[in-house]
């Protein structure tokens, strides 16, 4: 299989590197930027979030780095802690195989940690403007020498209000510098700000369409990272599988995954890049053949893997390209039959859900595992169903011998039935019903229009005094009238009392005010700040409602 990115004139070991993950085409996107910002023009895209910017923005700066230089020589300004460490993540997967320095820099982590790292140095530095900025002002980040600097989800900060201090970011770089703006929309402040840093950017606009087929039922569980193995054995108890695809992250995980499963009495084997040629042909012929059920495995690993009949696809770590989530899903649903697509998302992960619902253009459903009591109860209908198939089948004779002989010995004709059933569902023992922990689901807060549609439908959270144990109600003294959304209440608190925004809880925002509940242990930090809030370009108090 060929790796059509080889036409960039990449460095050899990026070319090697996205092969590896399974990229054999590029997006739109890539084919557009990559060329561009290659030539050392300025790029500016109206792209949804998700179509393969990162890695389009990625590869040149990766291309174009000079290991052992002491000063920072990239820089990508992101709206938010989650998108900066998956950008950060990403440039470092594909660089990997490059000696590439790359460090995340947001609120709510340490400054002596990041101050630490800037020293030793590091060559890429991804982070969001309120930390960038305070860095800048201790004087331990340097960007006079930063040759390229990406701004990306430009609406998303500006709608966060932090305009000014990405354009007090941007005059600490030299005019020579290279300059990408990517933003979902373009309104006239970002167009603003591209005529005041911009050279003659190449504009262009990649439209969003519906990547993952409809035969394909797509779902989510929220689960603790702790409680994954618990929750996947959960919903192998009640999911009709014929055969499934597990997909984890890493090839150690595959191994201790598949042996786990197997000790709880799920058979599976694992596919990763630690087999040989010979075995992993074993696997995937004992698994095209269905003489094994459940396969665990790396992308890498899966890639070629064409079957048509995999009723499952079970994303147990949430990939960190939406494209690579397309990749994984596209595995069942084929050839007309229907599948089931399921991820395991954490509370943290709730960022890079909504980066797939962009990319795919669909929404992905939330559903509640099953409970202790709904796996009893379906293990008992199923062992009655057994009972009544043998029933109808009438070929007991040697069994019904046997019962009529404890009978004659005086047993009751129940209590042998009964003994019977037990020793049928003695396997079940194999297969304890593992607790699942309380998720602290601090992202289903997290920015975005429907929430604040459904607090206002519903009227929650209007009382002056949270319902949720630790949390302590604030209020805001803008609201709706002052076109105030949740992703600014967000972005103003974890900036300015640099809080990790996934840490606030339920914002309910009225027509002159908004209520948002704060973690009992961080509200001192958050009064502590006095009156230096802002949405937008308006100052907000905030005090206890």
């Amino acid at each position: 299989m060929t790796c059509e990115f080889s036409k960039f004139d990449l460095q050899p070991q990026l070319v090697q590197t996205v092969a590896d993950i399974g990229y054999t085409e590029p997006t739109p996107i890539q084919s557009i930027v990559i060329p561009a910002m290659r030539a050392g023009q300025d790029v500016m895209g109206q792209s949804q979030t998700g179509s393969g910017k990162t890695a389009a923005f990625s590869l040149p700066i990766l291309h174009n780095l000079q290991t052992g230089r002491q000063h920072v020589q990239s820089l990508v300004v992101a709206p938010t802690r989650e998108l900066a460490i998956q950008v950060a993540d990403a440039m470092q997967t594909y660089g990997r195989q490059t000696a590439v320095r790359v460090l995340a820099v947001y609120g709510g982590q340490p400054y002596m940690r990041q101050i630490s790292r800037l020293k030793k140095g590091a060559d890429v530095v991804v982070g969001t403007p309120g930390r960038l900025l305070d860095l800048i002002r201790k004087d331990v980040l340097k960007l006079d020498r930063v040759a390229t600097v990406v701004l990306d989800e430009a609406d998303e900060m500006l709608s966060m209000g932090f305009i000014a201090d990405i354009e007090a970011i941007m005059d600490q770089t030299a005019p020579s510098r290279q300059t990408a703006l990517f933003s979902a929309t373009l309104p006239q402040r970002i167009l603003r700000l591209a005529e005041k840093y911009m050279n003659a950017p190449k504009s262009f606009k990649i439209g969003c369409k519906q990547l993952t087929v409809d035969t394909v039922e797509q779902r989510y569980y929220l689960v603790n990272e702790a409680d994954k193995l618990a929750a996947l054995t959960r919903l192998f108890e009640i999911e009709p599988i014929t055969s499934a695809l597990i997909f984890a992250r890493t090839r150690l995980g595959t191994t201790e995954l598949g042996n786990e499963l197997a000790l709880r009495g799920f058979p599976a084997e694992a596919l990763n890049g630690d087999m040989s040629q010979e075995a992993r042909l074993q696997v995937l012929n004992r698994f095209r053949d269905n003489k094994l059920k459940v396969l665990v495995a790396t992308d890498v690993a899966a890639r070629g893997l064409d079957i048509d009949d995999i009723s499952h696809v079970f994303n147990y770590d949430l990939p960190q390209d939406p494209e690579i989530y397309v990749h994984r899903v596209g595995r069942t649903g084929r050839a007309g039959k229907t599948g089931i697509a399921i991820t395991f998302l954490t509370p943290q992960e709730r960022w890079g859900l909504r980066r797939i619902e962009g990319f795919t253009n669909q929404k992905i459903t939330r559903m509640t595992l099953p409970s202790a009591e709904d796996i009893k109860l379906h293990r008992e209908e199923q062992l009655v169903e057994k009972v009544m198939v043998w029933l109808r089948r009438g070929r007991c004779n040697r069994e019904r011998e046997i019962v009529a002989q404890l009978l004659e010995d005086g047993h009751d004709l129940a209590e042998v039935a009964a003994v019977a059933l037990k020793l049928a569902r003695a396997e079940e023992k194999q297969r304890p019903i593992a607790p699942l922990k309380a998720v602290a689901d601090f992202g289903a807060q997290a920015p975005g229009p429907a929430l604040k549609r459904s607090n206002r439908r519903k009227g929650r959270g209007r009382e002056r005094a949270s319902h949720e144990r630790g949390m302590v109600r604030l209020l805001l003294s803008s609201g709706r009238s002052d076109g105030v959304r949740v992703s600014h209440v967000v972005g103003s608190l974890s900036h300015f009392a640099d809080i990790p925004g996934r840490s606030l809880g339920k914002i309910s925002i009225q027509n002159q005010h908004t209520l948002v509940d704060v973690p009992e242990k961080l509200v001192g930090r958050v009064l502590g700040n006095g009156a230096n809030y802002r949405i937008g370009n308006k100052n907000v108090s905030v005090q206890r409602a």
